[in-house]
């Protein structure tokens, strides 16, 4: 008998939850995440807002098993994304002008589908873990997300 694997979807609006997440940086007042996750591509819509400070906007799109370049800050990083069993790894790699920066984003969903853990182990951020709470559909809809 042959199982399919099955993927893990992270479609869906995103908060972070600042309190039980480890950053690496000032703290933001807020993020917001938006995902729409059509295998092989995702697509992150990522909100930040800083304390007394202006928001920041970025999208990120990926390609589950290709390389894509998007740009940070007006820096282009090219990134690959795979999947490790039940984790996507999302790497990144970007140049500045005194280094080059390796990220290894690896993102796991809660068996109720409703904690987004975004964990760095082994790279430029290592150690970074930031907890991403699903917004209801209500709340989520208020937003303009799914």
């Amino acid at each position: 008998m042959v199982f399919a694997r099955i993927k893990t979807d992270f479609t869906g609006v995103w908060r972070a939850n600042l309190e039980k997440s480890v950053l690496r940086g000032s703290a933001p007042k807020q993020i917001l995440v938006k995902i729409e996750h059509r295998e092989p591509l995702l697509i992150q819509q990522i909100l930040v807002a800083d304390a007394g400070g202006p928001e920041r906007r970025q999208t990120f799109i990926i390609e589950v098993g290709a390389n894509t370049i998007n740009t940070v800050n007006g820096t282009p990083a090219r990134s690959r994304a795979q999947w490790e069993g039940k984790e996507l790894l999302i790497e990144s790699w970007m140049k500045a002008p005194d280094r080059e920066f390796h990220f290894k984003d690896y993102w796991s969903l809660s068996d109720d589908g409703l904690v987004l853990t975004m964990t760095h182990r082994d790279d430029d951020l290592a150690g970074q873990i930031t907890w991403l709470e699903k917004l209801p559909a209500a709340e989520a809809a208020k937003l303009g997300g799914n």
